[in-house]
């Protein structure tokens, strides 16, 4: 038995980056792999974009942030803002999901056009191994998770209050630029 999973991904901080990234997410799970395709628009161009499912490891339903997230008010939404309702990261999108070694430069790069495509074959197997390992449960419980799509230039003017670097990461690859909720389908 296959089980799909969708998602419509819409902007998030558009108003301040100058594009409105938009796309969509499908997840299908088949005997023991989970197959993603990620496709997205409008992204800020020739930029790395981080992309994760994030979510609450209590199986708390994850929703995705909006404006109203913004309690600095600084017309920004950083990464920090989006957990009190959408949880925290939890697999990341890149050349290895099943590692979840999120910190890393093997994201998608978007075109000269601000598009990207995004497709993995990921060993379910491994995939629930490390999520246990790491969130103490092996049930990823797509359908309450939100997926996000971060990344802005190097160049971006961001102000001093956007928070949310990762290591060596600054704010520019982890401001959130787009985000939608997983649905069962």
């Amino acid at each position: 038995m296959t089980e799909k999973y969708s998602a419509k991904i819409v902007p998030l901080n558009e108003d301040k980056i100058g594009t409105a990234a938009h796309g969509t997410a499908t997840f299908e799970i088949e005997n023991d792999v989970m197959k993603i395709h990620i496709s997205m628009k409008d992204t800020p161009k020739n930029t790395q974009h981080w992309e994760h499912f994030h979510g609450f490891p209590d199986g708390k339903e994850a929703q995705i942030a909006t404006k109203a997230q913004d309690v600095n008010g600084d017309g920004f939404v950083d990464l920090p803002e989006t957990e009190p309702v959408s949880g925290t990261t939890m697999v990341p999108f890149d050349a290895a999901p099943h590692d979840m070694n999120v910190p890393n430069d093997t994201y998608p790069v978007s075109n000269d056009k601000g598009s990207f495509e995004y497709e993995k074959e990921v060993p379910l197997n491994k995939l629930q191994a490390k999520f246990k390992e790491v969130f103490g449960t092996d049930d990823l419980e797509l359908d309450k998770r939100v997926i996000y799509v971060h990344g802005v230039p190097d160049d971006l003017d961001l102000p001093d209050t956007i928070a949310g670097a990762v290591g060596h990461y600054d704010q520019h690859v982890t401001l959130p630029i787009a985000v939608g909720k997983i649905v069962k389908d």
